[in-house]
C-alpha cells in the first residue's frame, strides 16, 4: 500500500518527516521497496523556539527507509505564500521504540 501511495507522489514537492525529527521538504524522485526515498532539491527545514526556521540546503539527498516516519505531499501555493522568516516552533523529539 505504501509503495502504490508513493508512486502518486513522484514528481512532486513532499515533506519527510524523519525519526530523529528531522523536517527535509523535495522532490520526490524515486523510491525502493524498503521506502529509501530520493529527493532532488532538497532543504531541511531546521526549527527553533528562539529564532526563524532555518532552510539548510542538501541537493539531491537520499533518505533511508528505516528512518522514514511521515511523508505528505505539499500544495505548492501554501508553500509560496508561507514566510518562514515569521515562523518559530520547538524542533521535533526523535521517534521512540
Amino acid at each position: 500500500i505504501m509503495a502504490t501511495l508513493l508512486e502518486t507522489m513522484i514528481k512532486q514537492q513532499v515533506s519527510v518527516i524523519t525519526a530523529d525529527g528531522r523536517v527535509i521538504i523535495g522532490i520526490l524522485r524515486g523510491f525502493d521497496n524498503a521506502i529509501n526515498l530520493i529527493l532532488e532539491d532538497s532543504v531541511e527545514r531546521v526549527f527553533s523556539a528562539n529564532s526563524p526556521v532555518e532552510a539548510v540546503p542538501l541537493g539531491l539527498y537520499v533518505i533511508r527507509g528505516d528512518n522514514v516516519s511521515l511523508v505528505g505531499e505539499l500544495d505548492p501555493e501554501v508553500e509560496r505564500r508561507m514566510d518562514l522568516s515569521r515562523l518559530q516552533a520547538d524542533p521535533l523529539r526523535p521517534v521512540v521504540t
